[in-house]
């Protein structure tokens, strides 16, 4: 689809605003952004005065459930958890997405134009998660890239889970167990693989292992669900023996160890941060963790982890978390180039700059002021959600 969106004030989010500015997006992706005297619009291209508002790339939710537990649907939409195999790796959240979702469309609502979908938390080995874009008529129209990541989950969770069913794990002892138990298997089993391979034997393939073994050659990250401090300490402990690339998701207590993050490179998705205390491992949520986890120098992205909290309000937590400490600027990339960078994503979203996908949203005013509405949202230069007072999906 072909636009330019002229006149406003462009944040491209990587490099400074500006106070008015053009994006031209042809054929879907970006292809010019500047002043707005500096950028010609090619003849033919529909133009949206965009004066007044301001102009950011599509928000990105790094962590949510959109589309697998469906929101008002009950047991029948209800595909989050695979409960009766702790390790899911070769489960796929793409497999479970609805579309029709009302989940969304409260993401446009709210600016979110990319949303990573992981499976829950109830296995140690959740599977694998996807990045979609917002907007689509079936999953596959939707997927941004597939997988983007295998969800694993320590703590609480999992332990419960089997622990109420007498099965293995029911600590966390046993939580840890079963991952380290399939990473050795995942090991052995790309040896036998390339062993076979090399000498043209035949061999019988294993798509849970063939996923780890993608995680160990680093080609997909490890997405830990993971709150308490002695938890994260586990996460590390683990992705040191296999020498995987961990990102932490959650990270409720991440603060207090947040120097080691910072020294280990770790990136961390933070959040939901509005949530009560409902469980023993969030007793030390705080809103003030991405700020701390930030000045001492850890990537943070911010998450609402939707259905816990709406993916409406992503905007709204980042602009919380400004409240506690957290640099503004800082705040607007945890929610847009940051968790694209941590996802590998970067490359299609998260910034307004040529050559990126035309995810573009024209908000009535700073999105960090809980005044501001989100006004009309482009998905791959085609418009998708126009608020004219009242918020509307377009077809």
């Amino acid at each position: 689809m072909n636009v330019a969106i002229i006149g406003g004030r462009v944040l491209p989010i990587h490099s400074d605003p500006i106070a008015k500015g053009t994006v031209v997006i042809r054929d879907g992706t970006i292809t010019a952004v500047g002043p707005h005297d500096q950028v010609q619009v090619p003849d033919g291209v529909p133009v949206v005065d965009a004066s007044g508002y301001w102009v950011l790339p599509g928000l990105v939710e790094a962590h949510s459930h959109l589309g697998i537990d469906e929101e008002g649907a009950g047991w029948a939409g209800d595909d989050l958890n695979e409960k009766n195999d702790p390790n899911g790796a070769r489960l796929r959240a793409l497999d479970g997405i609805n579309p029709a979702d009302p989940g969304f469309l409260d993401a446009l609502a709210g600016g979110v134009t990319t949303a990573v979908v992981l499976p829950g938390s109830a296995n140690p080995i959740g599977g694998q998660a996807v990045a979609v874009k917002c907007w689509g008529r079936t999953a596959d129209e939707m997927v941004l890239r597939d997988p983007i990541g295998v969800k694993s989950a320590l703590g609480e969770n999992p332990k419960r889970v089997y622990g109420d069913q007498n099965k293995l794990p029911s600590t966390r002892l046993g939580v840890a167990a079963v991952i380290r138990d399939a990473f050795i298997r995942a090991q052995d089993y790309r040896y036998k693989r390339d062993h076979a391979a090399a000498e043209q034997a035949p061999f019988d393939r294993d798509p849970t292992l063939e996923t780890l073994v993608r995680v160990l050659d680093g080609e997909l990250p490890w997405l830990q669900h993971v709150h308490r401090a002695d938890d994260i300490a586990t996460a590390i402990r683990l992705a040191d023996e296999f020498g995987y690339r961990l990102v932490i998701n959650h990270g409720t207590e991440a603060h207090l160890m947040a120097e080691l993050i910072a020294r280990r490179g770790i990136p961390v998705i933070s959040g939901p941060l509005t949530t009560g205390r409902s469980k023993v491992e969030l007793r030390h949520r705080t809103l003030r963790n991405p700020a701390l986890l930030a000045q001492a120098g850890v990537r943070v992205a911010i998450t609402t982890d939707h259905n816990e909290v709406p993916v409406t309000f992503l905007a709204l937590q980042a602009m919380l978390a400004v409240r506690e400490g957290l640099d503004r600027d800082t705040a607007l990339r945890s929610i847009t180039l940051t968790p694209a960078e941590i996802l590998g994503l970067d490359d299609r979203v998260g910034s307004l700059r040529p050559g990126r996908d035309g995810d573009v949203v024209l908000w009535s005013g700073d999105p960090l002021d809980v005044l501001s509405r989100v006004r009309r949202v482009f998905i791959n230069g085609q418009e998708v959600h126009r608020d004219n007072g009242v918020a509307e999906a377009l077809a």
